[in-house]
């Protein structure tokens, strides 16, 4: 059993996108699906407020899974602006009005996940709360990246 946790382990990290981080996995836990126990890294932090899934002229998609994809996208601009980029992740955190409608979405949610920012995964976590400030929001995220220092 131990073997194949490890073989899958190996094959996992082998087909993971080169990161300028690193991925902290303790010994003996499986690796996570989707998102990183924790990170480490060395370099310029970028940071960005929490995101919400409006677009330029202040306009919500009603569906869930469409304000996740414009969600995150508004990251990658606010990244881009900062000099960091998706592969720069080292941590994200997820405001949800519904966790129900998260869950429901998790397959969906992946495929946009994958579509926007790629196949880098750093820590994460997922909070339902009450409301947001945004009244039409339903999912706020704030990152956190690193750009090595060069």
């Amino acid at each position: 059993m131990l073997e194949r946790t490890a073989r899958a382990e190996a094959d996992a990290a082998a087909r993971a996108p080169r990161s300028p981080h690193a991925t902290l996995l303790p010994p003996g836990w499986p690796q996570p699906r989707g998102y990183a126990n924790g990170m480490a890294a060395k370099g310029r932090f970028v940071l960005t407020g929490g995101q919400v899934g409006w677009d330029r002229e202040g306009r919500f998609p009603a569906d869930f899974v469409a304000q996740v994809r414009q969600t995150l996208e508004n990251i990658r601009a606010v990244l881009a602006a900062g000099g960091a980029g998706p592969e720069h992740l080292v941590r994200l955190t997820w405001y949800v009005c519904d966790m129900d409608a998260y869950r429901a979405s998790l397959r969906a949610i992946g495929e946009v996940y994958r579509a926007v920012i790629g196949r880098h995964f750093p820590a994460m976590a997922v909070v339902e709360v009450s409301r947001l400030v945004e009244p039409d929001a339903l999912v706020e995220i704030e990152a956190t990246a690193v750009v090595p220092d060069e």
